[in-house]
Parts: structure tokens; sequence; C-alpha cells
């Protein structure tokens, strides 16, 4: 089983690893660095409650908010996550440590010296990838597995909790099996042993009270709970209270609603919504789960999800840069979250994108046009891309690994100004219309139009 985990991490690394040309060509921005030798010695970490009765997480006695985010793996995305005010990352697998980021530096290396702190992620098996909880090889081999990845990290100043796990339960279910809440608390076990030092965090897809009781029940030594949550992350804090958590918790993937939360059309595809909608969605949740809603007193802070890109039913539902490395304005609310002002550049905003066929069935080779209402906030110059991608026909479950649909650029016939004309493709099937808007300063814009070809 741990062939398939390895391969599920480094397959993971890989869509994140795109453009490395171009990033390592990049000037990066200038984040003060510790030099010298690093001290193979853990940092004190401690979860308590501040002056105000909130709990919060200090490292060497300092009160430290999580302002953090997943999969910053590309090159040079570690130095700019940190400029704009990021101060903590998590990872799903402990082989990501050792990931070579701009200059070939290890991962966890350099997050240690730039001021970026890591929840080192220990993947556990999920039995849709063909773990078995019952049996006692798969369950021993993975013991150790934990206990080696604890063993080779637990020196590491970088590692500031390990996070153990991430929906092994099964994100569709809702209670989890005993099984698992069993074994999860002996791995728990294993890592205080032989690291007294660092909290231990879970993480488990949303709130359900039935998993929440269970964790309670069958895992006392689970220090924070993460909970993976997307439409309904703002009332995290609030529903996990109703379910007796007392103990401090963390929203480890937010953002956007999920593709499985909104609307779809005619023919089952989802409606995504344009990367300026998201924007408002990623800091309206953070605001709500962080200091607004009851529960906000066991938030240590939350994870954006995903400071990178990645396909997952779209190349763009859930990313927050692109590949060629421009951010999108969902990177714009996380710093005005996380500092309470916007970047100096701030990303185009898409107030409007009209097209007859938007949601529709069309003919093949049907020429359609569509258009763009877009707001510079800094009058920058802007360029449109609009490229037709095929559907993708991945079912997959729980973020797991999905190919690129094919796309067709050579349908554009016409790009001007917001304005685009493409011919629908002579297959039948269902296409989405891909916009791409950029600014030339390194921000962009996204959106995207589902059409089905009868």
């Amino acid at each position: 089983m741990r062939v398939m985990t390895t391969f599920f991490f480094l397959s993971f690394a890989t869509l994140v690893l795109l453009s490395t040309n171009k990033a390592e060509a990049m000037m990066l921005p200038d984040v003060p660095r510790i030099e010298g030798p690093i001290p193979m010695k853990a940092r004190s970490v401690e979860l308590k409650k501040n002056e105000e009765g909130n709990f919060r997480l200090f490292i060497d006695s300092t009160e430290t908010p999580i302002r953090g985010a997943g999969g910053v793996f590309a090159p040079g995305m570690l130095q700019y996550f940190r400029s704009v005010g990021g101060n903590f990352t998590r990872t799903w697998g402990i082989d990501s440590l050792e990931s070579p980021v701009h200059g070939g530096e290890k991962y966890i290396d350099c997050a240690y010296r730039i001021g970026v702190n890591v929840v080192a992620g220990i993947w556990l098996g999920h039995e849709r990838h063909g773990f078995d909880y019952g049996n006692s090889d798969n369950i021993q081999e993975q013991r150790e597995a934990v206990l080696e990845a604890v063993r080779k990290y637990k020196s590491h100043p970088g590692v500031v909790m390990w996070g153990l796990g991430n929906e092994m339960e099964d994100p569709v279910s809702q209670t989890g099996k005993p099984s698992i809440w069993r074994e999860l608390e002996i791995l728990a076990k294993i890592i205080k042993k032989e690291d007294p030092h660092r909290p231990i965090m879970t993480v488990i897809a949303g709130t359900s009270p039935q998993k929440v009781k269970s964790l309670i029940k069958y895992c006392p030594s689970i220090d924070v709970l993460g909970v993976n949550a997307y439409s309904s992350a703002g009332g995290s804090g609030e529903s996990l209270r109703s379910s007796g958590w007392k103990k401090p918790f963390s929203v480890t993937e937010f953002g956007v609603r999920g593709f499985w939360e909104v609307p779809t059309t005619s023919w089952g595809a989802p409606l995504e919504p344009t990367s300026t909608e998201k924007a408002r969605t990623y800091y309206a949740s953070h605001m709500m789960v962080a200091e607004m809603n009851k529960g906000s007193e066991l938030c240590l802070g939350t994870f954006a999800f995903l400071w990178g890109w990645k396909q997952e039913k779209t190349s763009t539902w859930f990313g927050m840069y692109l590949p060629t490395m421009e951010k999108l304005p969902q990177v714009d609310a996380m710093v005005k979250a996380w500092t309470g002002a916007w970047p100096k550049n701030r990303c185009p905003v898409i107030e409007q994108v009209d097209a007859d066929f938007f949601g529709k069935k069309v003919k093949a080779s049907q020429k359609l046009s569509a258009q763009v209402k877009v707001r510079e906030p800094e009058g920058d110059s802007l360029s449109y891309e609009w490229v037709v991608t095929e559907e993708s026909k991945a079912h997959s479950t729980g973020g797991d690994r999905e190919y690129e649909p094919p796309s067709f650029p050579a349908l554009t016939v016409m790009n001007s100004d917001g304005k685009c004309e493409v011919l629908a493709p002579a297959n039948k099937g269902a296409y989405r219309l891909f916009l791409t808007v950029r600014d030339q300063k390194g921000s962009a814009a996204t959106a995207n139009i589902p059409f089905y070809v009868e």
C-alpha cells in the first residue's frame, strides 16, 4: 500500500510543479532568510488559551495564528506565499518535505529559513484505494511508516505539527468505520511516544456530527481537528461545538463552493463560479470561521485550498494560481483577510460574462459569441484568452488524480477587446469555453461557459 500512497503524492506534486522554467526565471520577492546550519532541535509548540480565552497556537511562547494554505509547492511559491502574509502550510504526505523548491532546496528547509511553519502530513491509507483496516499486514506496515516519518523529522524546527491522515474515513461517509478511528488513536499514541513535543492534527471531510462524536469517543490523543469544508466552512466552529468538540480546530481546506455543491446544466455539468466570485467566498469563509461565528474561540486559523493549481473537475476550479504563475483574485482575498490591506497590484475583476449559449445545447460547428466586462483596479492593459475544452469525464472522489481533458485553441476564430467568436466542436458531447484575463503584471482572472454539442 505504501507504493500507492507514494504514487498519489508524487502525482499530486507533478500537477502543481508545472511551468518550472518560468517559475525559476521569475525574480522572487525579497523574503528574510535564516542562514547558516539548521539547528536540528524541535521548537516549543503549545496549544493553550490566550488572554481573551481563545485557543491559540504558541510557537516558542509567541501566539501564532494560522494564516495558511495547502499546495504551496511550485518553485518559488513558498517565497511568494510568505511575502504576502502566509505563515503556515500543510502537506498531505511526508515525501513532500523532501520536494525540491526554488534553487533545488528541500521544501522543509526552505520553509524554515523563510519563516513558514509546516504541518507535516502523514498519509494514512484509504479503503477506496485498496487499504484494508482489517488486514494486519496493512496495519503493521502503516504503523512502521508513521513511526519512520516521525523519527526522520522530529528534530527539524520547520515542523510544528503532525497532520495524521486526510479524509481516511472516506470523504462521502457520514460516520467512518470504528476500526479506522481505533487505528487512528493507536497511531497518535505511537507519535506521542516518539515525539511528545508537537500537537497532532487529523483531517476529516466536513463536520458530520457522527464523525466528530466518533473522534471524541475513540481518539482522545488527537489534539487538533482539521476539517475540509467548502460551502459550509463559515459554520464549522458552531457545528463542531454543537457536536461536543471542545479542543482546537482548523479549517484545512476551504474556498470555492465544491463542484458537488453548485447547480448544474441539464446534462449534469456543474456551474463554476468566476474567480471574482470565488474570491468573495474565500474572504467571507475565513472571516466567518476564524473571527465572527460561534466556535471561533476554538479556531486556530485556516488553510486555503489550493495555493497552486490542479485538474479537478476543471483546470481552474480549486486553483489560486495559473500554471503560468499569475495569481488569481482568491490570493488577493486571502492577503486582505490576513493583513487587512489589498496587495499593491490587484487582479482583474470579472463583472459580467455574456454568452447566449451558456448552459445550452448547440449544433456542431455552430459559430458562438461571448463577451466579458472586466474592471482593472490599477488601469493596466489586459489580454484575453478564450479556449474551448472538452468537459472532464473523470468521476474521481476526494481530490484523486485526474488528467486534463483536451482543448481546441484552433476553434477560436475571433478575439478582440473582451469579445470572442468560437466554433462549436464537430463531435457531440459536453464542452466549456474557458476565459483567462491577464494584466501582464502577474495577476489574472478566470471564468468558463459550459455548453453541449448535439
